[in-house]
């Protein structure tokens, strides 16, 4: 047998007892496949460059034989794959490595697969295989992993939301997004979730936490926050597809709460007696207009004309729903509950300090209802009784959704139930005068 077959017989001795070594169970195993390892590679030749030159096979013994440099850092490589090795610096910490360049343009690239002991040779020779066999078939490891870390975050995407979206909505609007995107959305994903990397079973998981919370409404409140979210993701080139669609929603009933006359009187007498007339005035003011909260709290006095012929409140499209202008008039109380207002400032309603409106009303409406002995109304359900006594009064749904400044007339159509009395009431006189004059027929022939 020829020297140069020794030295190949030698050398497959060294990988199969060096991967014996990187396995072994016991303690004495360990030492035992280490010093083997080690009378073997004596028997081969000397490495110049130390236990880890160049193409020498890397174990998890000789790496702790290594020394560190004096300065900087070392590379030992391994050869099998090519471009897998060990880094050692100065301060003697030790990391498996991989290089390679990029089909195409050559670029050379570094990876760091992990540090060694928590990294074994046989687990780092692993991986680093997994690697080449990327690198072969065209991938960019390295590359890949830069853009996924560069990728956005959800984090950054609510950010901007808040910052670019959220100010173009009204002032309640803005307070209710904020509110779900602070106690739910945001620390739902964390500060580390990749925009691209949310999928529909993370938001349908996040829609079933809200739920269990017993919050159904907000739970979907939440999702179509989320569906706007990642529609303007897209727009913003962070993803192509909008992960929220298909969500099935919570069944949602519809608010049908309206002050009964005995409700609206106990109301009045609590709101004449209150002692805080602005809060009280607000109040009166919904009731009288049938307006939104937040269009009453931002009304300002130049957008108010107190003519008695011609009293009108024209509502700018910035306070509106539906984001345009509103003209509606003012009934003779409204008109006089304006004028005993002393007007502070631009708004009719000021905030307490030197500029700004009144923004919430809701502990002090709690207080009123308690006073007054109402309980399951929100402030807006004064918009839906306005609707209500409107109805009352034989106004049609035309005229109904113009006052109450709907852009849509299903939106109104929500109030055709409460034409009901008057119809019956008008079919009932109708029967009457119809059966009053039947009787006189039977009369006459009799």
């Amino acid at each position: 047998m020829s020297r140069r077959q020794i030295g190949a017989k030698t050398k497959a001795k060294i990988n199969k007892v060096a991967a014996l070594a990187d396995r072994a169970g016991t303690a004495g195993e360990q030492q035992a496949a280490e010093a083997a390892l080690e009378r073997l590679e004596r028997a081969v030749a000397p490495a110049p460059s130390g236990p880890a030159a160049a193409g020498s096979h890397l174990t998890d013994a000789t790496i702790r034989r290594l020394e560190p440099p004096s300065s900087g850092n070392r590379i030992h490589w391994d050869g099998e794959p090519a471009g897998y090795g060990v880094r050692v610096t100065a301060a003697g910490s030790k990391a498996f490595v991989f290089n390679y360049r990029v089909k195409g343009s050559g670029q050379e690239r570094r990876i760091t697969i992990g540090g060694f002991p928590n990294w074994t040779t046989a687990a780092a020779r692993a991986e680093a295989k997994r690697l080449r066999r990327l690198v072969d078939g065209g991938a960019d490891p390295r590359g890949e992993f830069e853009d996924q870390k560069a990728a956005p975050t959800v984090a950054a995407l609510i950010n901007r939301f808040e910052r670019d979206y959220l100010p173009r909505k009204r002032p309640s609007t803005i307070r209710a997004y904020k509110g779900m995107l602070d106690l739910h959305i945001r620390p739902y994903f964390g500060k580390h979730t990749k925009v691209s990397d949310v999928a529909y079973a993370d938001i349908d998981k996040l829609h079933r936490k809200v739920t269990a919370t017993g919050s159904t409404y907000v739970a979907n409140r939440s999702i179509a926050v989320c569906s706007k979210m990642f529609s303007l993701a897209i727009q913003w080139q962070m993803r192509t597809d909008n992960p929220c669609r298909g969500i099935e929603r919570n069944a949602e009933a519809k608010r049908r709460r309206y002050l009964s006359g005995e409700e609206l009187a106990r109301l009045t007498a609590a709101l004449t007696a209150h002692p805080a007339r602005q809060f009280a005035n607000i109040v009166w003011m919904l009731l009288l207009t049938g307006a939104r909260k937040g269009e009453v709290l931002s009304m300002k006095w130049a957008d108010v004309t107190l003519a008695n012929d011609r009293a009108v409140w024209s509502k700018p499209g910035s306070t509106t729903k539906q984001r345009t202008d509103h003209i509606v008039p003012l009934s003779a109380p409204a008109v006089a509950l304006l004028k005993g207002i002393k007007a502070r400032g631009e708004y009719v309603f000021p905030s307490d300090g030197e500029t700004g409106h009144v923004a919430d009303i809701q502990k002090a409406w709690v207080r009123l209802c308690k006073t007054a002995v109402i309980s399951g109304v929100r402030i807006h359900d004064l918009r839906h009784s306005f609707a209500s006594q409107l109805v009352s009064s034989g106004a049609s749904l035309p005229l109904i959704g113009a006052l109450l400044g709907h852009s849509s007339p299903s939106t109104t159509a929500r109030y055709a139930h409460l034409f009901d009395d008057p119809q019956r009431a008008a079919v009932e006189k109708l029967g009457e005068i119809v059966g009053n004059a039947n009787g006189d027929r039977h009369d006459r022939q009799a």
